[in-house]
């Protein structure tokens, strides 16, 4: 092998083994390009004739290319010396030469095309059209058929087609296939997607719709520009349209081209076959990803065309493909539209001969009367199959859009579908694949269907994995329950090995759990200790494992048994919808979550996690946004619960949830900051109670802080306890009862009147010590004196500083070390003391984030250090200064008392954004401060070496300089010298400035005082007013969230001093101490308190959800009503009002006009008969002898445009049943390649005259007995009673005359109950299809012969011993496609009802057993409807299921 060889293969090689590996990869196009190529020469051929033969033009070859075209060898062979040209020996498949991309000009998109050969093998083109050309594979095949040439459209018809088209296209992912050329139909096509381009503002691939044109390379003009051996990339096509000849320029609004070559030039058609062929392959694919069976389907679209389409819609329904037929689009497809609603007996050739010369106009003189007779045949098969054939009439005001005719088209061809009884699940796979819900509702949940929720189960994964919220709504509303459809494992980890290849997939793979995007203080949502599935996710490879096979940790990252006794599943769907930030999805799910709160709250926390930890910044924003829709979701929720029940809705805040690792919705709020949230008045009334205790709300400051010191005044009422208002409103309320009662005279409500009396006695009122324990227990009461006593430390600190502090610590100094001991203790309580369960790196990553917890820890570690020099003699001093500078940290930390004030605090968040922007702005004046300083200093002072004074004249002066301290040094008029050492010698002056000998400075005073002035125009007022507008700017923007930051960090503040003991420093060493001996020695757990978290009995946990899933659908209906009354939403509803009576306007003037145009046709017609007769009159009246003549006929012709009125009665009638056999009438003889004469319905009895009837003669090899073809009289001598068959002789059948079969129908009952009656069925391999026991019989013989092969011999003589005990359901003429019209197929039907005992039931079901996996498989089936037999066998089944009482 060649290096050249070698080469192309290894770049293919490398490409795909690329591709394969990464989906991400970015690879350059160039290589790209040099890897389709050596794919397409290896894979793709081109033909091109290899014997030049003078045809009849010369210098033209019988292949229609010139003499130049041909490759030398061609020109003079030697191996075809004396041969006459054939294209199947003379045209040879070489490597193809023109592909790659193709461009029609400027702002032309640009397409793919090849050059492909007749025989290429269709999976090779889908391979290039999906991997090659990445098109997705498609949901539909839509193959648009008809008029070749150019022809004709209404207006409104045209706009129809166009829209409807482009929209199935769009909606549904369809591929459009079409001839490829900018003439008829394909043209229209063109025109529609060119339309769609120009209309869609969206350039993105996914949005382009794919128009696939298979032409004839042959028939291509201009087509050498797309010549070049290695592609071209792309070529540059030029549609020259006046000046293609024969030829057709191909349509430049098509986006992939498959030209198809057979080495001949001129000819049209050769595409067809291919066409045909990839068209079939297409459909055998599956649909989507899923396993379910369903196919991708197949739809014809005809407009216009003539006797070619004709064949081409008979091929195509032959093989099952539905067609759709546009009326009014002209020729063959009016023909058919015309007769479609007739009966079978009305579609004469006559009629035919009529509506051809009316629609086809002058190539109605062509048309021979044995092609008539043909194409009546055919126009007959095509209107009796009418579950495949739909006709879109517009003027009948119904399915005015095209995509929904084509879409029902497809579900009606698919409910009479082979597979009967699941045609529903095919027609919902395949609503699904489309996306379209209008369909499904329309045909498929209709009010007479019944559904159970497992019958939706398949198609709400579906629409899950397919990401369609529409349908998933469709279905919840149609019966589908989520605890159902969730409840089998599988089922959820399916849906996650279904997730895309997406930034959570990677978190997934560093093993990344549920756990930690919720946060470590819930527990775990799916327990991991009884884990039996896995999924395994990564970036690779994305499957479901069990634990039988070898499977490490590290290969499974998400590890979390989903089976749980009581788990919600709605949460599960959520969660999952929420992972893949898929709003609409989540949306659904959310509604059918039982804890919807929380739910919300949990999404907002995972979304803003995952946001933080993505790559994608388009992602995370994504993310963020949808993390606020939930805030919001939750927001309009507990408003509403409070707004109905406030204390309800207070427990729903600090309840515990199961469903969501038993965390509350305050808490998740507040790892969500979610401040909204937190900020509105039910969370903020929740705090302020929990801030007061046990005290009521509503005593205000003073009262409190009197009763702190004379705390005797709480026994008198001075301060109101919430028990005491608790026990008046509940007496108050059972007092209002009872006079309710004893007006009424009611006692309904005795029981609840009893139960809420006992509850009032067992609310007794506070005793002494409960009394006096709430007041100092409550955290404002804490507050407090905790301030006060803060005020005691730091007054005590500065008596010692500035009085007291001497080398020998005195008894304030010791109380002092003492109390800053107690606040150490506190400060380590605060780090683990953990009620949440944060764990501790949690706990101190929250400690060390709070600002006033870092005041804390660096004025205790100054102090320590302060400490510890002040006790070394020699540091005795420093230690005091650092003592001193620890004084301001701590008087800096009194700042926090004020973030409990609802107005100071939140200007102390205000302070802390502006410290920001001050050190952001310090940085920027620093700029100028050492410019200006350094050049001064160096200006005035020379080599100055002392560091202090460098520091002082670079950076100390300029800064003061700012506030108004001009220096004297810079002006010769205010030089002092004897403010400055000459030498620098003196350390308390500055060095003088370079002097002269008269001693005055010589630096130039103007530049020194020019600087000054521009420095203070900068800094002092540029700067300093920029620092300002900055302050004012940050505090308008501050101001508008203040209240709510505020309202969010007062949780932190009371939750702090929840927990926090009662005593103040420095007493707080004995609560300490009591918590130390409780936990360490004593190992108690810690004390619960329910005022945060809650965990609620299970019966007030449902009633509970219950109320809320109330509020939250009256939330739902509010937001409904309120999208439904906005200002956008009436918009668009006016614009679709406005829309749909412009369309009926329209088409009312539509209507009204061809209905003028009508009556001024009949009455010119009308003229004209009057005109002919008054002509015959005045012809009679000049006659000498005034004889009669014969008046002419006065008809009124029916409108060229309009169905006749008996064509319109005969539409009406409805359609009977097929008097004449169908299945003999067939084109094609089975097993053969004759073709039989065509026989149109009224020419099937042999009573009629057929003069042109000239059936061929056929008699296979395999037959017994042969009649030369020319012995008519023996022929006649049978004669079939079914009628004419279109073809002589005996045929496949053993001989002439009738040829007798039997049908055998065993039957049982499968159970004693006698419910399910079943037959016994053989599978019939040549078929491929079940069969009933039987076949063809001699005279004398009771069974087939061909029975022995399957039953045995044993078994055959039992059951040929019980035929006569057989009941005969049927017996005759049988339509058979072998029949012929010497030759005819006669059929003895016989059932047999076998006891379930009995000696040859046991022999007969040892055989069924024995027959599986075996080429002759029998088995039992069910006797109904959905048996797959053949139709004269279902006839013969339906006869027993009613001589049993069935139903069939």
């Amino acid at each position: 092998m060649g290096e050249d060889e070698a080469d192309p293969k290894l770049v293919q090689t490398l490409a795909l083994s690329t591709a394969r590996a990464s989906n991400h990869l970015s690879v350059s196009p160039s290589f790209q390009h040099y890897a389709f190529t050596s794919w397409t020469r290896e894979n793709i051929c081109k033909r091109e004739c290899i014997f030049y033969e003078t045809g009849i033009r010369e210098g033209i070859c019988k292949c229609g290319y010139p003499q130049t075209h041909h490759v030398d060898e061609a020109i003079k062979p030697e191996d075809f010396t004396g041969e006459s040209w054939d294209k199947h020996r003379h045209i040879r498949e070489v490597p193809t030469d023109a592909f790659g991309d193709i461009s029609f000009g400027l702002g032309q998109k640009i397409g793919k095309y090849a050059r492909v050969s007749t025989d290429t093998q269709p999976e090779i083109l889908y391979q290039l059209l999906t991997e090659q050309w990445k098109l997705s594979p498609p949901n539909l095949l839509i193959s648009v058929t008809g008029g070749a040439k150019n022809f004709y459209l209404k207006a409104r018809l045209k706009n129809i087609f166009h829209r409807g088209l482009i929209k199935v296209a769009q909606t549904t992912g369809a591929w459009i296939v079409t001839g490829g050329t900018h003439t008829g139909v394909m043209k229209h096509v063109g025109q529609a997607v060119r339309d769609y381009a120009l209309s869609s503002s969206s350039t993105q691939g996914h949005d382009q719709i794919v128009a696939i044109g298979v032409a004839t390379w042959g028939a291509v003009h201009n087509r050498n520009a797309l010549v070049h051996s290695q592609g071209c990339f792309p070529a540059h096509y030029v549609m020259d349209v006046q000046g293609q000849g024969r030829l057709c320029c191909l349509d430049n609004n098509h986006s992939h081209f498959l030209l198809v070559d057979n080495g001949t030039h001129g000819r049209y058609g050769v595409e067809i076959e291919l066409r045909s062929r990839l068209e079939k392959l297409i459909s055998q694919q599956p649909l989507g990803n899923k396993e379910s069976g369903v196919t991708i389907p197949v739809v014809c679209v005809v407009l216009d065309g003539g006797p070619g389409t004709l064949d081409t819609i008979y091929n195509a329904m032959l093989n099952g493909t539905p067609c759709v037929i546009l009326e009014g689009s002209g020729r063959i497809a009016d023909v058919i539209a015309q007769v479609a609603g007739l009966s079978l007996i009305r579609v004469t050739i006559s009629l035919i001969h009529q509506l051809m010369k009316k629609f086809f106009g002058l190539e109605y003189e062509n048309f021979s009367d044995l092609k008539i007779i043909e194409w009546t045949k055919k126009i007959q098969d095509i209107i009796r199959m009418t579950h495949l054939l739909t006709v879109f009439r517009i003027s009948e005001g119904k399915n005015e859009d095209v995509d929904v005719a084509i879409l029902q088209a497809l579900l009606k061809a698919s409910s009479t579908s082979e597979s009967l009884g699941t045609e529903w699940e095919r027609q919902l796979e395949l609503a699904i694949a489309w996306n379209r819900v209008d369909i499904a509702e329309a045909d498929i949940f209709t009010e007479e269907s019944q559904w159970k929720s497992s019958d939706l189960h398949g198609a709400m994964f579906s629409a899950l994995v397919g990401h369609k919220p529409q349908f998933v709504c469709l279905l919840l509303e149609n019966g589908v329950n989520l605890r159902e459809f969730l409840q089998e494992e599988n089922t959820l980890l399916e849906l996650y090995n279904q997730l895309p290849d997406c930034s959570f997939l990677r978190k997934l793979a560093k093993r990344v759990q549920i756990r930690h995007l919720l946060g470590s203080f819930t527990q775990h949502l799916y327990p991991k200790a009884t884990t039996r599935y896995h999924i395994n996710m990564s970036l690779e490879t994305t499957s479901v494992s069990l634990p039988g096979k070898s499977q490490g940790d590290s290969q499974h990252p998400l590890t979390e048994d989903i089976r749980e006794p009581h788990r919600d599943q709605g949460r599960d769907l959520f969660l999952w919808a929420v992972l893949q930030n898929n709003k609409d999805l989540a949306e659904i799910a959310w509604e059918q979550c039982r804890d919807c709160i929380a739910a919300a709250l949990a999404a907002s926390k995972i979304l803003k996690k995952m946001a933080v930890e993505g790559n994608d910044g388009d992602e995370a924003e994504d993310m963020q946004e949808l993390a606020n829709h939930y805030e919001r979701h939750a927001i309009g929720v507990f408003s509403e619960c409070y707004n109905s029940d406030g204390e309800r809705a207070q427990k729903l805040l600090v309840r515990a949830s199961p469903s969501w690792g038993m965390t509350t919705c305050l808490r998740l709020a507040l790892e969500a900051d979610d401040k909204s949230f937190v900020a509105q008045s039910g969370v903020q009334a929740l705090l302020t109670q929990i801030w007061c205790g046990e005290l009521t709300v509503d005593n205000p400051v003073w009262r409190v802080m009197i009763c702190m010191i004379f705390f005797p005044l709480i026994y008198t009422g001075f301060l109101a306890f919430r028990r005491d208002e608790v026990i008046q409103r509940e007496a108050q309320k059972s007092e209002e009862m009872k006079t309710m009662e004893t007006v009424t005279g009611s006692t309904r409500r005795i029981k609840n009147h009893t139960l809420d009396h006992t509850s009032l006695h067992q609310l007794k009122p506070l005793s002494c010590w409960s009394r006096l324990a709430g007041l100092y227990s409550s955290p404002q009461v804490k507050f407090y004196w905790n301030i006060v006593s803060y005020f005691a430390f730091l007054f005590l600190f500065a008596v010692v500083l500035m009085i007291d502090f001497h080398p020998t610590p005195s008894a304030g100094e010791l109380l002092l070390y003492i109390w800053l001991f107690t606040l150490v203790c506190e400060e380590v309580r605060q780090l683990f003391h953990d009620p949440d369960g944060f764990g501790l790196h949690k706990k101190a990553r929250m400690y060390i984030n709070d600002l006033w917890n870092i005041l804390d820890m660096l004025s205790i570690i100054i102090f320590i250090v302060g400490l510890i020099c002040r006790l070394i003699p020699a540091l005795f001093y420093a230690g005091k200064v650092l003592l001193c500078i620890d004084f301001v940290v701590f008087c800096l930390r009194l700042m926090a008392i004020f973030t409990i004030s609802r107005t100071l605090g939140p200007k102390i968040i205000i302070v802390r954004r502006m410290m920001m922007d001050m050190f952001f702005f310090m940085f920027l004046l620093s700029i100028w401060v050492v410019a200006y300083g350094v050049a001064k200093q160096g200006i005035l002072i020379h080599n100055e070496n002392r560091l202090e004074w460098i520091l002082r004249g670079a950076v100390y002066e300029p800064y003061l300089t700012i506030f108004g301290d001009f220096p004297s040094n810079i002006d010769n008029a205010q030089f002092d010298i004897t403010e400055c050492s000459m030498n620098g010698t003196d350390p308390l002056k500055p060095k003088c400035p370079l002097l002269d000998e008269n001693q005055n400075p010589v630096f130039p005073v103007w530049l020194t005082i020019i600087m000054l002035c521009v420095y203070l125009l900068f800094a002092n007022i540029l700067l300093l007013n920029l620092l300002i507008a900055i302050f004012n700017f940050t505090f308008e923007e501050v101001q508008d969230n203040t209240d709510r930051i505020w309202k969010f960090q007062r949780y932190e503040l009371i939750k702090e001093y929840h927990s926090r003991p009662a005593a103040p420093p420095p007493f707080i060493i004995l609560s300490h101490l009591y918590l130390f001996i409780r936990k360490v020695v004593l190992c108690r757990p810690p004390i619960k308190c329910k005022e945060f978290k809650d965990e609620l009995p299970q019966t007030e946990e449902e009633e509970l959800l219950s109320w809320e899933a109330l509020i939250k659908d009256k939330y739902l209906l509010s937001t409904q009503r309120e999208q439904s009354q906005s200002m956008e939403r009436r918009i668009l509803d006016t614009a679709q009002k406005v829309s749909t009576i412009t369309d009926r306007l329209e088409r009312e003037e539509e209507a009204s006009s061809a209905a003028v145009e009508k009556r001024l046709a009949r009455l010119e017609e009308q003229v004209i008969q009057s005109a002919k007769a008054l002509q015959w009159i005045m012809d009679s009246l000049r006659s000498q002898d005034h004889a009669a003549k014969e008046a002419p006929v006065l008809t009124s012709a029916p409108e060229d445009n309009e169905p006749s009125e008996e064509m319109r009665n005969m539409r009406k009638m409805p359609e009977k049943e097929d008097r004449f056999h169908v299945n003999a009438r067939q084109f094609h003889y089975p097993n053969s390649k004759l073709t039989r004469f065509p026989v149109p319905e009224e020419k099937v009895p042999w009573e009629v005259s057929f003069s042109s009837y000239m059936p061929p003669y056929y008699a296979s090899e395999d037959s017994g007995d042969h009649v030369d073809g020319s012995e008519s009289e023996a022929l006649d001598n049978y004669r079939n009673p079914g009628g004419r068959t279109g073809i002589r002789g005996q045929g496949a059948l053993r001989c002439l005359g009738p040829n007798m079969n039997v049908d055998l129908v065993l039957t049982r009952w499968r159970d004693s109950e006698r419910s399910v009656l079943e037959f016994l069925a053989i599978w019939d391999k040549s078929q491929a299809a079940w069969d009933l026991p039987g076949g063809p019989v001699q005279s004398g013989e009771n069974l087939p012969v061909s029975l022995k092969k399957i039953m045995g011999n044993k078994l055959y003589e039992k059951i040929n011993a019980k035929v006569l005990e057989g009941t005969k359901v049927f017996e005759g003429y049988v339509d058979d496609s072998r029949n012929t019209d010497n030759a005819w197929v006669e059929t003895t039907a016989l059932t047999i009802h076998l006891n379930s005992t009995s000696a040859l039931m046991v022999d007969i079901n040892h055989m069924v057993a024995s027959s599986h996996g075996s080429s002759q498989a029998v088995q039992w089936q069910e006797v109904n409807r959905k048996t797959n037999l053949c139709s004269n066998q279902r006839d013969s089944l339906r006869q027993v299921a009613e001589f049993h009482n069935r139903k069939f």
